[in-house]
């Protein structure tokens, strides 16, 4: 399977993270010694499962290294389009591909391991689109303190994991962009994205009624498409840099895997 490694952001002078950026890509900023998407390269290309990597929102000019071919496109303006593109260009490499793996470059902690895992446990039923998702337990089990977002589900608290599948058909098919385009504008709160699906949704998810397995009923028949949730036993996917915080706690942690 190819991956498509998202790396467009550049933090605004008034948001949290340009003091360590300073008007560079958030991708680019240090941890323990490597740019932080080196880290996510070094684990996609450890992956058995993955042959191309498609590295969309940094120009050709820089430093990084990768063990499997690296492709490059532009940034294309939004999260959306830069799926978009990556999908496309996974399918004039591979006119074969059915589906493709989607990973935030700011996903330090991940291994290559994890990335077979998600492969291996995606391609088991075969799905529109598999969500990763990680239990309030696990992610402060392993990262007390993270200040993670998670959404109050009646059987769980989870938070999204960075790292996704999906069928081609996402994006190859008109009729799914308006409403992805909606959902991932509001990916910061549950509760805006609960109210795109509806009223209903939006109610029981306030009230506490809302179960994992009945908000992925609800979600695909309101997009029209079949999806599963993938249940994280790993936190590292889910912990990813929007904070300082989260930035200086994930120095801390890979530091200590590099002098183990």
């Amino acid at each position: 399977m190819d991956a498509i490694l998202i790396a467009g952001g550049i933090p605004a002078p008034d948001e949290p993270l340009y003091e360590y950026t300073q008007g560079l890509p958030k991708a680019m900023v240090d941890v323990a010694g490597k740019a932080m998407i080196q880290w996510v390269l070094d684990a996609l290309g450890e992956a058995q499962k993955v042959e191309n990597i498609i590295l969309i929102g940094l120009s050709e000019d820089n430093t990084l290294k990768c063990a499997k071919p690296l492709h490059y496109v532009e940034n294309k303006g939004s999260m959306l389009a830069n799926i978009v593109a990556g999908i496309y260009k996974v399918l004039e490499l591979n006119p074969q591909a059915e589906y493709v793996i989607s990973v935030s470059s700011d996903i330090p902690a991940i291994t290559g391991e994890m990335v077979d895992w998600l492969i291996d446990s995606a391609m088991q039923t075969r799905h529109d689109i598999y969500y990763g998702i990680v239990t309030r337990e696990v992610m402060e089990a392993r990262y007390p303190g993270a200040n993670r977002t998670f959404t109050k589900l009646a059987d769980m608290h989870v938070c999204g994991a960075d790292m996704h599948i999906a069928h081609k058909s996402m994006v190859t098919d008109p009729e799914h962009l308006a409403m992805w385009d909606e959902l991932i504008g509001k990916r910061k709160s549950p509760l805006k994205q609960a109210a795109s699906i509806g009223f209903t949704t939006l109610f029981l998810l306030l009230t506490g009624k809302l179960s994992l397995d009945g908000a992925i009923e609800r979600i695909t028949k309101r997009l029209k498409i079949t999806g599963r949730a993938i249940q994280w036993d790993y936190a590292e996917p889910a912990m990813d840099v929007d904070k300082p915080h989260q930035l200086e706690l994930l120095r801390a942690d890979m530091e200590s895997r590099v002098n183990a």
